[in-house]
């Protein structure tokens, strides 16, 4: 354990076990099916509200499973260039940090009893749905980011799922607009854990960890992450084509500015110095989220 570490308050470790950073990307969905609702005329404060803070856990929840399972299988190592896992630098025990990933997920469970009773019983099986996967992303069995599963579940469950559920316990029911809006959040969010095992690959491909970065190598990893990037800027421009959103939805280009260096980044960096582009990409998430949410919005009040 390094000095900088030794001398962190318990408050201090728990904050990094539950890595802020990545938030936003847990945020940016729920901010655009909100928006949706408004801009639609169905919004309604407490389900919005508890489909932020149900998002919110089952992101920290995630993290948590990740630290706890990712250090039991040995695939942390000292190698490791991502962010510090607080299992692995032994600041919390493996008890600790799964006692703390069943209170988080307990809490949301709980709050989607409520969003259930506004919802109906979809959204009970899609929470459900939605804990065992953070589980099972690192956990289990079959762990499915060993497997080269975890881009497809991030998409599904960061870009259809909380989009749509989250208009869906406001609004009773889906429009089009949440179909075309949860596809850009998807994207972005799966470029999120692109960039992630992008950097892990050469550890994860020596300690047998079968992501889809590992299976496609480095090059066709970064094509990966160009393409769910244009594919998110791409929506907009089709949603006005069908006539879905006014011209104003093309708001969310303004978040183009964000791209370039991230693109350079993935172009000219590795290991370690791409956790600022993990970052950049989430935060990305949650300005291209708030922006289409903005342009939405202006399209149907102006």
């Amino acid at each position: 354990m390094s000095q900088r570490t030794e001398n962190l308050s318990t408050w201090q470790i728990w904050l990094l076990a539950i890595r802020p950073k990545t938030l936003p990307a847990a945020m940016g969905p729920v901010v655009v099916g909100t928006s949706l609702a408004i801009g639609d005329h169905t919004f309604n404060l407490l389900p919005a509200l508890a489909a932020l803070l149900v998002s919110l856990l089952l992101q920290i929840g995630s993290n948590l499973a990740n630290d706890v399972f990712d250090f039991k299988k040995g695939k942390d190592t000292e190698e490791r260039t991502g962010p510090l896992r607080v299992t692995q630098a032994g600041l919390l025990t493996p008890r600790q940090v799964m006692v703390g990933m069943g209170v988080v997920f307990v809490l949301a469970f709980v709050l989607g009893l409520y969003l259930t009773w506004v919802g109906g019983w979809v959204i009970l099986a899609l929470g459900i749905a939605a804990i065992i996967s953070a589980i099972a992303y690192t956990g289990g069995p079959y762990p499915l980011g060993y497997h080269g599963l975890g881009d497809i579940f991030v998409f599904l469950f960061f870009g259809p799922v909380a989009v749509c559920g989250t208009y869906y316990v406001q609004a009773g029911s889906l429009s089009s607009a949440a179909w075309w809006g949860s596809l850009p959040m998807g994207f972005l969010i799966t470029a999120v854990l692109v960039v992630n095992n992008y950097r892990d690959l050469p550890q994860d491909k020596k300690t047998g960890k079968r992501t889809i970065a590992v299976r496609l190598g480095p090059a066709a990893t970064r094509w990966e992450y160009y393409l769910l990037v244009a594919a998110s800027f791409a929506v907009p421009l089709l949603m006005w084509l069908l006539g879905i959103a006014s011209p104003w939805i093309f708001c969310a280009w303004l978040s183009l500015p964000l791209v370039l260096p991230l693109i350079r980044d993935m172009q000219t960096k590795e290991g370690r110095p791409l956790n600022a582009t993990l970052a950049g990409t989430a935060r990305l998430s949650l300005v291209f989220g708030v922006l289409f949410s903005i342009g939405y919005l202006l399209g149907e009040y102006l």
